[in-house]
């Protein structure tokens, strides 16, 4: 079989974009969220376009989850606050009734649902919030562009199956 240089160019070139994983990618902005904020907890939460529903999309808490997020989260209508505020949402900590804190971020990304960063375990404030909120677009950018390679390597395949030979 003859050397095919654009066969092996785009087998290159769908490895390189093929390289980042989304969901690495949102461990690893959660974690790092966690980390810029100052707490063990963060996340990501997705509204629905019609802004009826929220879903959890990942969850970073230490091990055990001393504070309890993951069922604050699910119990506290947290998640009924998020899809009635598009903006910012800042929630107080309160440790005697268990509020940890919560600060939550719009991530702008031009896609039909909502997303929403996350951090908690804390009181937070307007530092906070300007801090978390460009960690925020950051994120957007990063998955809108983790999207595009995964749709470009999925484009590249398409181009490499129909290739004559």
């Amino acid at each position: 079989m003859p050397y095919d240089r654009a066969d092996v160019a785009m087998r290159e070139l769908i490895a390189v974009f093929s390289c980042l994983e989304a969901a690495n990618l949102i461990d690893r902005l959660t974690r790092t969220a966690a980390a810029v904020a100052g707490t063990g907890n963060a996340g990501f939460v997705r509204v629905d376009v019609l802004r009826r529903h929220a879903c959890s999309i990942h969850v970073h808490t230490p091990p055990g989850d001393p504070l309890r997020v993951r069922r604050w989260l699910a119990e506290s209508g947290v998640m009924k606050e998020l899809v009635a505020s598009p903006a910012t949402v800042r929630l107080a900590r309160d440790v005697s009734v268990g509020e940890p804190g919560f600060l939550s971020m719009p991530v702008p990304m031009a896609t039909r649902d909502s997303t929403h960063l996350w951090v908690a375990g804390r009181g937070f404030s307007d530092g906070d919030e300007h801090l978390v909120s460009r960690f925020a677009t950051a994120a957007g950018r990063a998955l809108e562009a983790a999207g595009g390679l995964e749709a470009a390597v999925r484009m590249l395949r398409g181009v490499r199956s129909f290739r004559p030979v």
